[in-house]
């Protein structure tokens, strides 16, 4: 069975501060505002409708828990770098984004992801240098792999592998498409080895 199959939601907060406690590895997924990061999740967990999806974006606002069957959880953060949001709100999420990166002592890795036609736009790159210090993992998935041709598809993956080990040598990488439902086995693989290495999972 799938690592990611029947989560289920938890909770939605406001700030860390309102997380549950840290009793168990937690997975984190960011990236930009309509990076397809709520469809990436959706996709690994087998549902449609676990993370929501909207044409709208800048709309995941709240820090989304969904906790797996073997007691970790998956942390849908707020997309980040959308245009049409205040700068004050802007400024809020940022922050919460950086408060809960650095300081969630059971964060486990980092799922980063990028549109694969702009990966490592600043914003991104801001996120790898948030997280990348605390010596964690980071696992890009490169979304909509599916709207580029398989020439593109190589190119795009040769080239943002160069810019994560410029960034990071904890940095992996990988293509993914929701659309297409290719690349989950790849990202299982990948993700599901933090767990193996906490104890607590």
């Amino acid at each position: 069975m799938s690592l990611f199959r029947h989560a289920e939601f938890e909770i939605s907060v406001a700030s860390p501060a309102g997380l549950p406690p840290p009793f168990a590895p937690e997975i984190a997924f960011a990236g930009r505002s309509n990076a397809g990061k709520s469809s990436a999740i959706n996709t690994l967990v087998g549902h449609t409708r676990l993370a929501f999806v909207s044409k709208t974006p800048g709309r995941t606002q709240l820090i989304n828990v969904f906790r797996m069957k073997n007691g970790a959880a998956l942390v849908d953060l707020p997309g980040y770098g959308y245009a049409d949001v205040p700068e004050k709100v802007r400024r809020q999420w940022g922050e919460l984004l950086e408060n809960y990166l650095t300081r969630r002592p059971n964060l486990s890795g980092l799922v980063l992801i990028m549109d694969a036609r702009r990966p490592f736009t600043p914003l991104d790159r801001q996120m790898v240098g948030w997280f990348a210090p605390t010596g964690k993992p980071i696992h890009c998935l490169l979304t909509k792999a599916d709207k580029l041709t398989r020439q593109e598809q190589a190119k795009t993956l040769s080239a943002a592998k160069v810019e994560a080990a410029r960034l990071g040598d904890k940095i992996t990488l990988q293509l993914f498409s929701s659309l297409k439902k290719t690349g989950m086995d790849e990202a299982e693989a990948a993700i599901g080895t933090w767990l193996d290495q906490n104890p607590r999972a």
